[in-house]
């Protein structure tokens, strides 16, 4: 027979926190545990050393169980000016494992695909079949333009699963003008978004995002905060033209930007989903959020461009991770130039490996129940929120570019950011720290732009031209290059 079982816990008391700050400070020779094992972040958040079950709120967790073969969608951008290109690159990324694709649209060929008419995306999107594959679309202020080519390219298929993705005040922000009134070019996307939802079901019509204020060097609170005010202005938007507000939300896809802290990657992407579910509660709605993540390309490098693929890798993982329900990784050559077919596989493989090899999708919320990651989900919420109450008290998202607030706050986060790397408190692998004396430049696609241009449509609506202080896109490593 068996003794009884001894407890030796019970012959000592529960150790304290102060007695854990009591042996620390043995260790600090003199500094204070502030200034030692407490990082503060852009965000204005402080990092503790040690969190505990007391530390975490609790978090607006997404159980929802996931597909075990396919937990989110890779999606792959195609942008090359030539149309024909951007087909046959298109096909080859569907058949090399992606599942959907998004299509940049530029009629200069500059930013995308040289497409000014339906017929044009028509031979960009040739061998794709819509009714299938998933097609989200990056057009600018010819954002209702392009949906309605897409539109009539699906051929009224009431399940084709497409993805408008209209966002003329990202392209506001980041232009710091808009041919028209912005306010026009909003109802205007609206409106078109209004008769196409009748016919395809299964579209998202908006998409709202922060990244205007990402890429150009905001803090994650600068961003979810202008996330969040986009949604609610599209949906706004979509009400006034007659959706009714759980539809409107519905067809609202929420854009999230991620570099390679995956750690505050994954408790953005968890933070989205909190603001959302705050947002539609306050609006009377209960709609599940839909996430599309982008990888940054503020964090990309020229040199040594090799050490891009780890921090998209490290996007990708915290996207998974976070519960993206589409996940969109760039080239790692996209600060140099096109990418090649090898780039282009590289990016998809990525995902595939997370997904298939790393299995990143098999359980549901897997950072729910760490009380790190469930504090600062929930304080990047709480931040995010105000700034977005903020938003909205001073008249909204277009009131709050055109005055300067957001701007005026994205370059603080933006200076104080480029300050730690200029000290090198944080560090840029293969350029600031490490750098390869042996660099070799890897590969991209040359090409001419000019040589694919076509006349696009006007988009200039009647009115007088809104303007705002640009969010210009950024990266951080080009200084450091530069000198």
């Amino acid at each position: 027979m068996s003794g009884p079982t001894l407890s030796l816990a019970d012959d000592f008391a529960p150790p304290s926190r102060e007695d854990w700050l009591k042996l620390v400070e043995k260790t600090l020779k003199g500094e204070t545990f502030g200034d030692a094992l407490v990082r503060r972040t852009a965000d204005g958040l402080n990092i503790q050393p040690l969190y505990t079950a007391e530390s975490a709120p609790g978090v607006v967790r997404d159980l929802i169980p996931r597909d075990a073969d396919r937990p989110w969608d890779l999606r792959m951008r195609v942008a090359h000016p030539d149309p024909r290109q951007a087909a046959a690159e298109a096909v080859k990324d569907l058949e090399g494992g992606a599942a959907s694709l998004l299509l940049a649209i530029d009629p200069t060929g500059r930013q995308g695909v040289a497409a000014g008419s339906a017929e044009d995306l028509g031979k960009a999107l040739d061998g794709v079949l819509l009714d299938l594959a998933p097609v989200a679309l990056d057009a600018g202020y010819l954002g209702p333009r392009a949906a309605d080519w897409l539109g009539t390219l699906a051929k009224a298929a009431p399940n084709a699963p497409l993805a408008f993705h209209m966002d003329p005040l990202t392209t506001f922000a980041q232009t710091g003008a808009s041919p028209g009134p912005i306010e026009s070019h909003v109802i205007s996307a609206a409106t078109v978004a209004t008769r196409l939802s009748a016919t395809y079901g299964k579209a998202s019509l908006f998409l709202a995002t922060g990244r205007a204020a990402h890429e150009a060097g905001g803090s994650n609170t600068d961003e979810l905060a202008m996330m969040t005010a986009g949604a609610l202005a599209y949906a706004k938007a979509m009400v006034r033209a007659g959706l009714p507000m759980d539809e409107a939300f519905r067809r609202i896809t929420l854009g999230v930007s991620l570099d390679g802290e995956y750690f505050t990657g994954i408790a953005k992407v968890r933070a989205a989903r909190a603001l959302w579910s705050r947002l539609t509660q306050a609006c009377g709605v209960d709609v599940p959020a839909r996430v599309e993540v982008r990888s940054s390309n503020r964090m990309l490098t020229r040199a040594d461009a090799w050490t891009n693929l780890l921090r998209l890798t490290s996007a990708g993982f915290a996207a998974a991770v976070g519960g993206a329900d589409v996940i969109v990784l760039g080239a790692f050559t996209d600060a140099i130039g096109l990418p090649t077919t090898f780039a282009r596989r590289q990016s998809r493989n990525t995902q595939l490996v997370l997904m298939e090899e790393s299995h990143l999708g098999r359980v549901a919320d897997p950072a729910g129940g760490a009380w790190y990651l469930d504090t600062v989900t929930d304080e990047l919420a709480r931040a995010a929120w105000s700034d977005f109450q903020a938003i909205e008290a001073a008249g909204g998202l277009i009131t709050a570019l055109q005055s300067g607030r957001i701007a005026g706050a994205v370059n603080a986060s933006r200076a104080s950011q480029a300050a730690a790397y200029a000290d090198k408190s944080r560090k840029i692998l293969g350029v600031t720290v490490f750098p390869n004396a042996d660099d070799k430049t890897p590969e991209v696609a040359v090409v001419d732009p000019a040589a694919f241009a076509v006349a696009g449509p006007d988009p200039r609506l009647p009115g007088p031209d809104s303007a705002c202080p640009p969010l210009t896109p950024i990266r951080f490593a080009a200084a450091f290059e530069e000198a």
